[in-house]
């Protein structure tokens, strides 16, 4: 029986640089990984949508299966639009992740709860299409376990994010294959109420004692869940 590879889909302003913590513990356990970076968050084109991180990620899923996608955040939207269309789809994993509904943006999310987050307030618009974050209070919002080093370092790499990238509404159907969303409890980013109603979405839940970005500040936690889980292979 073939062993799933993990897809690791990064949330906005960052890239696979993320997931460098988490991907060793993965290695740790021989469980294979894989992560690349969305255009939406490369600082290119403020043209960008979430299209063309959906179309990233397909062509990156060819001929890689099995494989289980795990979305953090505003991934979850590209994910989601993403996988009806990849083949050999073993499991879906989101990671404190926004999963709209059929017709919502990623931005409808948090929106129809009407429950704004600490990282809400950090994020500024420049004229160009271009979303930005206020280092020091994002830095706190979004990884707030980790330890002062990791935080800067992680803060130094996050880049900006199209705002077109957050108005893509989603337009594929739920796939058939068993999705698990993971709570994150002490989430500044993303609230863990909004959290919890977006989880009712899936199949099963589980819930980490994490802030939002517990691929850097709980690595070796995150990775035992993902190994745990049963995946359709």
């Amino acid at each position: 029986m073939s062993t799933p590879t993990f897809v690791l889909v990064h949330g906005a302003w960052h890239g696979a640089w993320c997931w460098q913590r988490l991907g060793e513990s993965l290695l740790q356990r021989d469980l294979a990984y894989d992560a690349l970076d969305l255009p939406s968050s490369s600082g290119q084109d403020p043209l960008v949508d979430m299209t063309s991180d959906v179309s990233a990620l397909r062509r990156f899923c060819q001929g890689r299966g099995p494989l289980v996608l795990v979305a953090h955040s505003y991934a979850g939207a590209v994910v989601a639009e993403a996988a009806p269309k990849i083949e050999e789809l073993a499991g879906i994993v989101y990671v404190a992740a926004l999963v709209p509904r059929v017709g919502q943006t990623a931005s409808d999310v948090t929106r129809e709860y009407g429950l704004r987050s600490d990282l809400d307030a950090t994020m500024s618009r420049d004229a160009h299409g271009f979303l930005h974050l206020d280092p020091e209070p994002a830095a706190r919002a979004l990884y707030g376990d980790c330890d002062e080093v990791t935080r800067q370092w992680a803060i130094n790499q996050v880049s900006t994010q199209t705002f077109a990238s957050f108005r893509t509404a989603r337009t594929s159907e739920n796939v058939a294959i068993a999705s698990t969303y993971v709570i994150c409890s002490r989430d500044h980013a993303i609230v863990p109420e909004v959290q919890e109603r977006i989880a009712q979405r899936c199949d099963d839940v589980m819930t980490m004692d994490s802030d939002h970005s517990p691929f850097l500040s709980h690595p070796d936690v995150l990775a035992d869940m993902l190994g745990s889980m049963n995946y359709h292979l």
